[in-house]
């Protein structure tokens, strides 16, 4: 969010100020900060994902095996029962499309935990 106000403020700073060494000064620090910022929001974004995963309560680090189970039972409803079930039953069919996208995104994430457990740099 903070990117898509840089090149508008930059804009304005060549209007505003007519020294073009101290416009360039100011956009480049303006950019600076904001990538400061960004990072400082995801490492802060990070250091809560890791409290929770840590969490041994069911409903503060339990969401994420709960996304995993309901994605792979959908999955497995989409691909599998209601073949199946379409045989004697006239069955409910399911957008796939709301289902895609967070297992995809939850399949990539452990794909990458894996690589990470298989090269040594897992921590745990």
């Amino acid at each position: 969010m903070l990117a898509s106000l840089i090149g508008p403020v930059t804009g304005l700073l060549n209007k505003v100020i007519k020294d073009k060494d101290q416009a360039s000064k100011l956009a480049f620090e303006i950019n600076t900060l904001s990538e400061k910022i960004a990072a400082e929001n995801a490492l802060a974004q990070l250091a809560v994902n890791k409290t929770e995963a840590e969490s041994g309560s069911l409903f503060i680090g339990g969401w994420r095996p709960f996304v995993g189970w309901v994605c792979g039972i959908g999955l497995m409803y989409n691909v599998l029962l209601s073949q199946i079930l379409a045989i004697w039953f006239e069955v409910p069919t399911v957008d796939p499309s709301l289902l895609t996208p967070v297992l995809l995104g939850m399949l990539g994430l452990g794909g990458l935990r894996s690589w990470e457990k298989k090269s040594g740099v897992a921590k745990k």
